[in-house]
């Protein structure tokens, strides 16, 4: 019986085509230890104010290693030693081709190759000459045996971020940003052209915030209101004058803020019942998704589910995503007249299909795997538009919704923003737990409502 060494041909040839992305930049950083900025997406390495992208050598390097150990001489080969000339530079985005030709046979089953790595233009990367020994027997690996990585980046964010800024900043009443992570939000909104912050609270608490994070605070406005009850109602009446175009939540509590929004007399109600919607960007998911409502409307009847609903579809539209699939959820994917948010889910789904609710495509009910994954709907034999690829999640309750948002925030490494809708204006509400990310993607997320106001 013959060896995989003593089949080698002196001459043959493998490759492999790989796409260098982001992702594989990013991964490579971490596992290595090298975070040098020329080599980090979005960084500027070398200060000419444009990020580079470069692919690390060794990673370009390393791609040589896929086609000895899965082609020639294939699994279980092991490296003996590898000699490298760095010839040219790849840049995310490009296509590369490792390849590996047989040179020589020597004793103990050590073979001699050639290495090389190009794009697939023919642009010379590295080339150099490996040694390895070649394995005896042929073993395999199932590729789906190997952990897959999730990168953690939040790239639908920075899109949204990148369309709003170009969007002339709007005036927002920041009540109450007497905490360093309230006001340092507002002003990292303002730094990124998003927003332009009116500052209304207690002067000395807000000085003391901006020298915690070493703030300058004198290109922006200070209206001096100690009593968030008084500094809540006067951005509302900033609202009512014109001043401001949105409000922001800073460290007050939601109920005080809220409470000068829904007054019948002078406050800011709309035509519809005001609710939360969180964007949220998940790791590794191919499109934002929107949860609602999880902050403001406890245990919503028929017709505020179906304002939440409408509220949730028009941010959708807002934000860019055109025709959203609206999931509708509960703990079943049938009817059943025990489950109540189940008959909700159906008669929700019939106002929308009569037009009672607009802009969107409207299901349910839908359990929560079934709403998200494709494969999970086909398995229950679910036939819809939306069951798999919903980008709008609609909560039974409060519960639920909270719960859900903080489960994708804290377990699946999202990051939520989100505004509140149905008023006469956006309401950007923060919490203390919000990265810097978060707090911009929400002022970005209200930058886009008001500008699909008009």
């Amino acid at each position: 019986m013959t060896s995989i060494y003593d089949d080698l041909q002196i001459g043959a040839e493998a490759q492999a085509t790989r796409l260098c992305r982001e992702e594989d930049l990013i991964v490579f950083a971490n596992t290595s230890g090298n975070y040098n900025p020329l080599n980090v997406p979005d960084q500027d390495g070398d200060g000419d104010g444009r990020p580079e992208a470069v692919a690390p050598s060794m990673w370009v390097a390393s791609l040589i290693s896929s086609v000895l150990g899965n082609q020639l001489p294939g699994p279980g080969t092991r490296y003996r030693s590898q000699s490298l000339t760095f010839v040219g530079q790849a840049m995310a985005g490009e296509t590369l081709i490792a390849r590996v030709r047989v040179r020589e046979k020597f004793a103990d089953r050590v073979v001699r190759l050639d290495t090389w790595v190009e794009t697939d233009t023919g642009r010379l990367l590295v080339e150099g000459e490996a040694e390895v020994y070649a394995p005896e027997v042929l073993v395999s690996l199932d590729r789906e045996q190997v952990p897959g990585l999730v990168v953690q980046r939040h790239v639908h964010f920075d899109e949204m971020i990148a369309r709003a800024e170009p969007l002339p900043p709007f005036t927002t009443a920041v009540v109450a940003p007497e905490e360093p992570d309230a006001l340092a939000g507002a002003i990292l909104g303002a730094e990124h052209t998003l927003i332009t912050p009116l500052l209304i609270g207690d002067p000395d608490k807000i000085a003391s915030a901006a020298e915690t994070r070493g703030i300058d605070l004198s290109p922006y406005e200070i209206i001096a209101e100690p009593q968030h009850k008084a500094a809540a109602k006067r951005a509302v009446q900033l609202v009512h004058e014109g001043r401001a175009k949105a409000i922001m939540k800073g460290h007050l509590h939601t109920d005080v803020l809220l409470s000068a929004i829904l007054k019948k007399d002078g406050g800011l109600r709309g035509t519809r019942r005001l609710s939360h919607v969180f964007v949220m960007d998940v790791p590794g998911l191919d499109h934002p998704i929107m949860i609602t409502d999880a902050a403001i409307n406890i245990a919503p009847d028929l017709k505020t589910k179906a304002d939440i609903i409408q509220n949730a579809i028009d941010l959708a539209n807002a934000i860019g995503i055109d025709t959203p699939k609206v999931g509708i959820l509960s703990a079943v994917e049938t009817v059943n007249p025990a489950i109540p948010s189940t008959l909700d889910a159906a008669i929700l789904s019939k106002m929308a299909e009569r037009g009672q609710i607009t802009g969107g495509l409207v299901d349910g009910p839908l359990a929560m795997d079934n709403a998200v994954d494709l494969a999970a709907a086909r398995t229950k034999g679910i036939t819809s538009m939306v069951a798999g690829r919903a980008d709008i999640l609609i909560a039974p309750n409060l519960e639920a919704g909270n719960m859900l948002a903080k489960e994708l925030t804290f377990l699946a490494h999202a990051d939520a923003g989100g505004i509140v809708m149905g008023a006469q204006c956006p309401v950007i509400l923060t919490s203390r737990a919000d990265s810097d990310q978060a707090r911009l993607a929400s002022c970005a997320i209200a930058a886009l409502a008001v500008g699909a106001a008009g």
